[in-house]
């Protein structure tokens, strides 16, 4: 179970299955997709956060759910949880993680794709697929090596062990830290600092930022597509105005 809940221009995606140590079976997948889809399309909505009930952010992967799996059967599974990372990933809406407790396996992964993890002190990360024979899913393969570098991926997804905040923070796995039981409070300032920005600049801020690892001329061709359409939105003149004017701007999202 997913569920969504508003504060101010923030939106909550909680992922809601405590008894279960918010295990995530396939409708919950299906779930996270339909949220995040539905929070992306919003244009109220100018922030997510994603977090976990019950003081726990997610074990992983909904290990009793997996018997007997054939392969056309792991491939639909994957599907609707492919398509929420590539939301989370590639939307022009920010994501801030809220971790308390254990992330881990697929857990692990949600919060690498976000865009700012904030850990609770007492957090721990464990890249813990290779305990159930299992390759890791959910980007973590694309999203881990970006994050921390790729030997220290290798070390957490080759070894399994438990990366407690105060390290997941030194390599750069979370990216803020908050006292224990205080993650989602501090998710929600750090949500309300991107939510006060132009949407549109932070979209196209997005979009290029998954274009870090190409060349740096489809980067730069990149930049002058994005820019050229920026600099004609209504955004835009509202902040260049406010700018001049030394007042805080008020951004619409056009």
């Amino acid at each position: 179970m997913i569920t969504a809940t508003d504060h101010g221009p923030t939106r909550v995606l909680t992922i809601d299955r405590p008894e279960v140590r918010n295990a995530i079976d396939v409708p919950t997948r299906e779930l996270l997709r339909d949220e995040t889809r539905r929070a992306m399309d919003d244009p109220a909505v100018r922030a997510v956060v994603l977090t976990g009930a019950g003081g726990t952010f997610s074990a992983g992967g909904d290990v009793r759910s997996m018997e007997g799996a054939r392969p056309e059967a792991v491939r639909a599974r994957l599907a609707p949880l492919h398509e929420a990372v590539r939301l989370i990933a590639t939307g022009g809406t920010p994501v801030v993680a809220a971790v308390e407790g254990v992330a881990a396996g697929l857990g692990v992964s949600l919060a690498a794709v976000c865009d700012h993890v904030v850990a609770a002190a007492d957090a721990r990360f464990v890249a813990s697929f290779g305990r159930v024979g299992l390759v890791a899913d959910g980007g973590l393969l694309w999203t881990l090596p970006r994050r921390v570098g790729s030997g220290r991926a290798a070390d957490m997804l080759l070894f399994g062990r438990a990366v407690p905040a105060s390290r997941a923070h030194e390599i750069g796995l979370a990216d803020s830290l908050a006292p224990s039981g205080g993650a989602l409070e501090a998710a929600l300032e750090r949500a309300a600092e991107a939510a006060a920005l132009a949407p549109l600049a932070v979209a196209a801020a997005k979009r290029m930022l998954t274009l870090a690892d190409r060349s740096l001329d489809a980067l730069l061709e990149a930049e002058c597509e994005e820019q050229a359409a920026l600099f004609g939105t209504a955004d835009f003149a509202a902040g260049r105005a406010a700018f001049t004017d030394r007042r805080t701007p008020r951004f619409e999202g056009r």
